[in-house]
């Protein structure tokens, strides 16, 4: 998880497509595991940088959950989203 949000956040290596698709696989059973940073961040990184309809889905109900637990970037993205 921390070397997930390391890789996302750093400024260089956070905009390759390649870091982004590694920094998910790490995010991934975190995520299905109910941590609610890692639904909010793998819901983000799905809603955004991926381009087929099934994987914005998933985004965007990670992105809720994480929003029901009280995660602020998720609802900020949730509201982007859906407006």
């Amino acid at each position: 998880m921390r070397v997930a949000e390391w890789l996302l956040d750093s400024p260089r290596l956070g905009e390759n497509t390649s870091v982004k698709h590694i920094a998910g696989r790490l995010l991934k059973q975190p995520a299905r595991e109910g941590v609610v940073a890692a639904q909010s961040r793998l819901g983000q990184l799905m809603c955004r940088e991926c381009g087929n309809a099934r994987d914005r889905r998933i985004g965007q109900d990670l992105l809720r959950q994480a929003a029901r637990a009280g995660d602020q970037r998720a609802q900020q993205e949730l509201g982007r989203i859906e407006d």
